[in-house]
């Protein structure tokens, strides 16, 4: 393990995800984005966990060959309902389908988290999973929640940091940051070990 330094390293959050980016900034240091160009299509036979983690080494990677002597974070998000994975609705139907799918019903979500040290090639993994009970939605509230909030670009349809919130009976993580996209006690930890201290670097 490295020792942690009062010299902040280069950071890249190698994602587009406003999410994330917002998750992020919390921790009040300088950083970077990067937008990696991958497929993210799952592989057949693919587990969800294992998806999440090939999808966020693999954002990593392809921003790090952008940037030398940098520590590269790269993260994804997949959400299984009934043993299967469930992406971002796109369109308010889809949206509409897949809560009503999901009231009264437990999803899965694999936030998975890879940090990547370009000076070294060591490489930091971990899948954050929290679980996620929805209430027993009326179609009415459905409607009424994704008008107001549009989720489209969540995986599951539903925003738990904003008005989402009040769709859910229980939230079940050891992280409260992975169910957004980012699980930053996760990070913190890989973080310390490549030598860089959050707080050491405001010193």
């Amino acid at each position: 393990m490295s020792e942690a330094s009062n010299t902040p390293m280069r950071l890249v959050l190698a994602s587009s995800s406003r999410y994330r980016r917002k998750l992020l900034e919390r921790l009040r240091v300088p950083f970077e984005v990067a937008s990696p160009d991958i497929d993210e299509t799952p592989l057949s036979g693919e587990t969800p966990e294992q998806t999440a983690l090939r999808l966020s080494i693999a954002k990593a990677r392809a921003a790090a060959e952008r940037f030398a002597d940098a520590l590269i974070i790269g993260s994804d998000q997949v959400a299984t309902f009934d043993g299967q994975q469930i992406g971002k609705p796109g369109t308010h139907e889809n949206a509409v389908a897949q809560l009503q799918s999901m009231r009264g019903r437990d999803v899965e979500f694999h936030s998975a988290l890879c940090l990547f040290d370009t000076r070294t090639g060591d490489v930091q993994s971990a899948d954050i999973v929290t679980r996620v009970r929805f209430r027993d939605l009326s179609d009415a509230e459905i409607e009424a929640y994704l008008r107001a909030e549009t989720p489209y670009d969540c995986a599951g349809s539903a925003k738990s940091e904003g008005l989402g919130i009040a769709l859910l009976d229980a939230i079940e993580s050891d992280d409260p940051t992975a169910l957004i996209g980012l699980p930053l006690i996760a990070l913190t930890k890989m973080l310390r070990a490549a030598g860089f201290s959050v707080l050491g670097a405001r010193a």
